[in-house]
């Protein structure tokens, strides 16, 4: 690779960690042992680069695309780069990747004997946000959800030595809520990609049509299908939490701020009158501090 193409690598490979600062919870905080804080990192740079690609949201200049082998006239074309990315992954497991942040991800793959399946996994609910822009029910959200977010917390479990069945089932219920709690933020974001998370069926019950997720402001339809929606994945934090009960020392408060975090931003979606569209109701640092709090005495 020439300088300058090892520069646009590089900054490619930082853009996509800068991002972990947005999260509404934190990726790998400093609290963790440097070795978890590394592999978590690559893991994430690993997550948001593939939700980049689906999303259309990769950096300007083809730089990603030219890192993954896709010639400028597929660069816009995401299945292509899906594809691609895919492809680099399982020279991850088998090989040498193209991409900076999968060649981070190989040491960490190695390490903790991670599988393929949960990277694989988010692949594939990036595939079908390029085909699937609506969802009829509850349940066909929660099998996108087991693509899109489940595979994350399994991971962090792989990471640190500790997955169980009974930890992967309350990780699962942790991972499917944040996934929820997300796209409530994000309905406005989510229209003008074509996509809405809202099941169908809820819609329908609640009275609400595509064209009034349009608005500046949400009618009390909308509302009260998001106050609905929300108290969905409160009851999912809920029923996850006790993960946190199953651990110790510095992983228990990692877990707790995952968990807390979805319930500071269902905070902030009922303090906005759950009233979304105008953009996503976020909680400051203070109010997500407070719930970590909250969450490790069990008051959440």
């Amino acid at each position: 690779m020439t300088g300058s193409g090892t520069a646009r690598a590089g900054a490619a490979e930082r853009g996509t960690l800068d991002k972990a600062a947005d999260e509404n919870f934190p990726v790998a905080p400093f609290f963790l042992p440097r070795a978890w804080r590394t592999d978590l990192m690559a893991v994430y740079g690993f997550a948001r680069l593939v939700d980049d690609i689906g999303d259309g949201d990769l950096a300007r200049g083809g730089a990603d695309a030219e890192l993954l082998g896709v010639s400028p006239r597929d660069a816009e074309d995401r299945l292509v780069l899906l594809d691609a990315f895919e492809a680099d992954l399982r020279r991850v497991f088998d090989g040498i990747p193209r991409h900076p942040l999968l060649r981070r991800l190989q040491p960490t793959v190695h390490l903790r004997s991670l599988t393929p399946e949960p990277f694989l996994g988010l692949i594939a609910a990036n595939r079908q946000d390029q085909l699937v822009g609506r969802y009829e029910t509850y349940d066909d959200l929660l099998a996108y959800c087991e693509l899109s977010a489940n595979p994350v917390g399994r991971l962090v479990l792989a990471v640190t030595g500790t997955a169980t069945p009974e930890r992967i089932r309350r990780s699962d219920a942790i991972c499917t809520a944040l996934q929820i709690v997300e796209h409530l933020q994000d309905v406005a974001e989510d229209l003008g990609r074509d996509r809405i998370y809202l099941p169908a069926a809820d819609m329908k019950r609640f009275h609400v049509q595509e064209a009034d997720l349009a608005t500046d402001t949400a009618s009390a339809s909308v509302r009260a299908l998001v106050a609905y929606e929300a108290q969905r994945a409160r009851d999912l934090l809920n029923e996850g939490a006790p993960l946190m009960g199953s651990v110790h020392g510095r992983l228990k408060l990692l877990l707790a701020g995952f968990v807390a975090g979805g319930r500071a931003a269902i905070r902030a979606i009922t303090a906005a009158e759950f009233d979304v569209l105008p953009g996503p109701p976020k909680p400051g640092k203070l109010r997500l501090l407070r719930e970590v709090g909250l969450t490790l005495r069990g008051e959440g």
